[in-house]
């Protein structure tokens, strides 16, 4: 499949499971918060969190079951992703949602707090790519 379409049908997946999630319960898809309240065991309702990783899931396996896509590779150690995935833990937290809660469902509900947040996200990812290529 062409990386441009996979990239299309991609988005439009997130987008309608962000709003299908909206529509149904009132709930925002912020993956980082769905994901925190579930691995600390919220008192709140636990079923629709694990439905809701299977659904973010269980396309990626298809797809690879099918052989459209590859296993994806991290070239660094196990070190620096987990550092990485600490600051982005951290940023999460800093920011009070993820790319997903921002990016997605904040902008389409016209947050202002979404806005600075993505942008500062997109900043951040452009940073890192020009000292990775560049500096490092």
């Amino acid at each position: 499949m062409n990386t441009n379409l996979q990239a299309l049908a991609g988005g439009l997946l997130i987008g309608s499971a962000a709003a299908v999630l909206l529509l149904s319960s009132g709930r925002i898809a912020g993956i980082s918060g769905i994901l925190g309240r579930l691995v600390v065991g919220d008192a709140g309702p636990r079923r629709w969190r694990i439905a809701f990783f299977a659904g973010l899931l269980l396309p990626a396996v298809m797809a690879r079951a099918v052989g459209w896509g590859d296993v994806p590779t991290v070239p660094v150690g196990y070190g620096l992703a987990v550092a990485a995935g600490l600051m982005v833990g951290l940023g999460t937290g800093w920011a009070s949602g993820c790319t997903s809660g921002h990016g997605v469902c904040g902008l389409a509900n016209f947050s202002k707090r979404s806005l600075v947040a993505t942008l500062v996200f997109m900043a951040t990812a452009g940073l890192t790519v020009y000292v990775q290529r560049h500096v490092a």
